[in-house]
């Protein structure tokens, strides 16, 4: 079998984690069948880049990401299967799978009606990823979520795809990349760079400037953290200048405010990302709508406690009361979520040793439950499944609208 893999990010742009699905799957699906990566951004080996129309330079950025699809379509005539993954790349799987006669496999890894902060960012576009999404769900032959809560999503936000379509084959973590790492204990270290007192408390947070991952949320809550804890946050990537402003802003005040806060901006290396994470006593995702959540495996594989929200996939990953705490989140009531979200972050960080056995049974839940070569053999399947017998696609009944 012959796969066209179809994404958005691949090494060495990878700013999601999106792209670390893809990057991980790829690695071990290569082991079982041949993998064409087709992807956008800069040329690199290992890969068929795809650019957009130089035409649409400086138009709505859903706009040109169109046009790097349309390329990518017509690059995949030789495979037997194309896999999208986002709207990204959906529409190039579906227009591929309409001019060769293929299956078209999609991985939702979120979707975009919940996720209407993207407008703040994509404007109108906002409009058009969404058409290229459901277009993409609509048409595709198999759908896989990357959790049983995202397939519930799927079914819930596009009521006329048949359940049978939609497989749940989980995001992974590859435990040899992510362990306990305690060499930070150098003088060269990004913690002692930082100023950060190893031997006190230290709650870290790791992504994207984004209303999804909740850092304003972290921020209001850090308020409430006892006056010993660590705030060591690594956020960058914000989605618009507009959210960059606010969290300075945010950031500064809570600086003034209790001390202890540690900022950085930039996208770090994996061993600095890894460092910090061990490090932590505890590590926070105040998401407010997250599948998955391969963060909470990477924090978890290096043995850290995990309190995070309870949407989404995440009670899949975090083991209420086992691997860390989980924090009811609802929308209309953003302040007592932030309350809660301190309450257990104190809870967790003044158990040391209750930390510890929570970092260690995460762990070994990392390795028992989220290998990425299984992750691989499930795929495949639903690939298999799709082109036993495909004769043409079966468009699906009503439109949904």
């Amino acid at each position: 079998m012959r796969v066209a893999m179809m994404t958005r990010e691949y090494p060495p742009e990878i700013y999601g984690g999106a792209g670390v699905h893809v990057t991980e799957l790829v690695a071990q699906l290569a082991r079982l069948c041949e993998v064409d990566v087709h992807c956008m951004g800069a040329p690199r080996e290992g890969a068929i880049v795809h650019q957009s129309d130089h035409a649409l330079m400086g138009a709505n950025p859903a706009l040109t990401m169109l046009s790097a699809q349309l390329r990518m379509a017509k690059a995949a005539g030789a495979a037997d299967v194309v896999h999208s993954h986002t709207w990204y790349t959906g529409l190039a799987g579906h227009l591929a799978g309409e001019l060769y006669g293929v299956p078209h496999i999609m991985t939702a890894h979120s979707l975009e009606p919940r996720r209407p902060w993207k407008a703040e960012q994509l404007g109108g576009g906002y409009r058009i990823s969404s058409w290229s999404e459901r277009n993409a769900v609509q048409y595709a032959d198999a759908i896989i979520a990357v959790s049983a809560g995202m397939r519930l999503d799927v079914l819930d936000a596009y009521p006329f795809v048949d359940p049978d379509r939609v497989h749940v084959v989980r995001n992974g973590i590859d435990t040899d990349v992510w362990f306990p790492d305690f060499g930070g204990e150098r003088p060269t270290s990004v913690l002692h760079d930082l100023g950060v007192d190893r031997a006190a408390p230290i709650a870290a947070f790791v992504g994207r400037i984004t209303r999804q991952k909740g850092v304003g949320h972290l921020i209001a809550a850090a308020h409430h953290f006892d006056p010993d804890v660590q705030l060591v946050l690594c956020a960058g990537a914000p989605d618009t200048p507009e959210i960059a402003e606010e969290t300075a802003r945010a950031v500064a005040k809570l600086s003034e405010a209790r001390g202890n806060v540690f900022w950085v901006r930039e996208m770090l290396p994996t061993a600095q990302v890894r460092e910090i994470l061990s490090a932590a006593t505890v590590f926070v995702c105040p998401s407010v709508y997250e599948p998955l959540g391969i963060v909470n495996l990477e924090a978890m594989a290096t043995e850290t406690a995990v309190v995070a929200s309870d949407v989404g996939g995440i009670p899949e990953v975090v083991e209420d009361g086992v691997t860390g705490q989980l924090v009811h989140y609802n929308s209309y009531e953003p302040e007592a979520f932030e309350h809660a979200l301190a309450s257990a972050v104190n809870a967790v960080t003044f158990d040391r040793a209750g930390a510890a056995a929570m970092g260690r049974a995460g762990r070994e839940r990392a390795i028992a439950e989220f290998s990425w070569g299984e992750i691989a053999r499930q795929t495949l399947a639903v690939y298999e499944a799709a082109a036993e017998g495909y004769t043409g696609r079966q468009p699906a009944v009503g439109t949904g609208r």
